[in-house]
């Protein structure tokens, strides 16, 4: 009989430093209202090394959020097997490390039900570009992604299907809420928080009237001067 996989020696710096970093940020997501009870998850890839493949640190399913810490959170391999851990990892893990899987410059995914993102997805309407903030941080529109029920890599296949080759990080999974992803976990995170003011926005604006577009040059513009020149 095989032994268990277990954390690597080499990686073991690197899984206890991913583990403090997710536990922080999964305070974020309430701080910022992204999330109710114990829905939504973020996730970080720890890097392989010495010939040790990729691992994934996720929060366990179904724990509040005052009681994360470091010692709580899980480390999965990147098929979404537990690896290290006292809990089930969270039911979006799947979805997770295929993400991880096909998008190799991906190194963090959020999951939320924030309330006006996921109001999109259920009615299965992209966001429109027609705020700076969008073209800063999105490139563009944010788009939907196709329906997947939790279980298997339903879910991870219309995040990677529907972001590759888009310059957005965010998708609105239909019927189901928003996924983001980033170069590190607290970018995944960051976006959204965005992802969530610009819903919560385009959809006061359309109370109001039709917003207006802006132009796909102003775009392009827009995003260049914010990925490459803007901040320190």
């Amino acid at each position: 009989m095989n032994a268990p996989a277990q954390v690597p020696a080499a990686m073991r710096q690197a899984v206890d430093d991913a583990k403090a970093r997710v536990a922080r940020l999964h305070d974020e997501l309430p701080r910022w209202e992204l999330v109710v009870w114990t829905a939504g998850n973020v996730s970080e890839r720890v890097p392989g090394v010495d010939g040790h493949p990729d691992l994934l640190v996720i929060k366990p399913s179904g724990v509040q959020y005052d009681e994360l810490d470091a010692g709580a959170m899980v480390v999965c391999d990147l098929d979404g097997a537990l690896i290290e851990g006292t809990r089930n990892p969270s039911s979006d893990t799947a979805a997770h490390a295929y993400v991880y899987r096909h998008m190799p410059d991906v190194h963090g995914v959020v999951h939320t039900h924030s309330t006006y993102a996921t109001a999109w997805a259920a009615r299965g309407e992209e966001i429109p570009c027609v705020l700076t903030m969008m073209g800063d941080e999105f490139g563009g529109p944010i788009p939907v992604g196709p329906f997947a029920i939790i279980g298997d890599d339903s879910i991870g296949r219309g995040i990677v299907e529907t972001l590759s080759g888009h310059r957005s990080t965010a998708v609105l999974m239909q019927n189901h809420g928003p996924f983001t992803i980033g170069a590190s976990a607290k970018s995944a995170v960051k976006t959204a928080v965005l992802l969530e003011e610009v819903a919560r926005t385009v959809h006061i604006s359309r109370q109001l009237g039709e917003p207006l577009p802006i132009p796909q040059e102003a775009v392009d513009s827009l995003y260049d001067r914010y990925q490459n020149v803007y901040g320190q």
